[in-house]
């Protein structure tokens, strides 16, 4: 099991958060993550738009898009 978590420096709209990802919480079954801001203006944006901004991490961040074995044959 990994001990630390995956750290990553992330910007939404002009706001940088630290993300951190934690894959092997002991006691959960799916992925636990935390963003950390930067600055205050950061951290007032996040308090404001939590439930999009959950959203908007969980897609492009955390879960890998699903993909499509299309073809054009």
């Amino acid at each position: 099991m990994r001990s630390k978590p995956i750290t990553k420096k992330i910007k939404i709209k002009k706001h940088i958060y630290r993300l951190e990802i934690y894959p092997n919480l002991e006691g959960h079954r799916e992925i636990s993550w935390e963003i950390f801001p930067y600055d205050y203006n950061a951290a007032l944006y996040a308090f404001s738009n939590k439930n999009r901004l959950n959203n908007l991490i969980e897609k492009k961040h955390i879960y890998e898009p699903k993909r499509t074995n299309e073809t054009n044959i």
